[in-house]
């Protein structure tokens, strides 16, 4: 089952990147809250961080939102396929 916050990150970036096909959002709950973990193609690593990283800070405002509304924290780590995580 897909909640809601791994919906709306799958549809924004599919959104973002030109290769659709490979993004892929996994979810891990825990103690802490909920995890997302993003991975896209590596040509796609541009359009989801952003100039400066302003694309990304701006999805995880909105998943904090989507978070603060159903009551636990949201984390998102993007998976960089040539360095680890970012």
């Amino acid at each position: 089952m897909i909640e809601n916050d791994q919906a709306f990150l799958e549809y924004v970036v599919k959104e973002l990147v030109d290769q659709k096909d490979k993004v892929e959002v996994s979810r891990k709950v825990d103690d802490l809250g909920v995890l997302l973990t993003l991975k896209v193609d590596p040509s796609d690593m541009g359009r989801v961080i952003g100039k400066e990283g302003q694309t990304a800070k701006a999805i995880r405002t909105i998943l904090r939102i989507i978070g603060t509304k159903a009551g636990r924290h949201i984390n998102l780590k993007v998976l960089d396929p040539r360095q680890g995580e970012c």
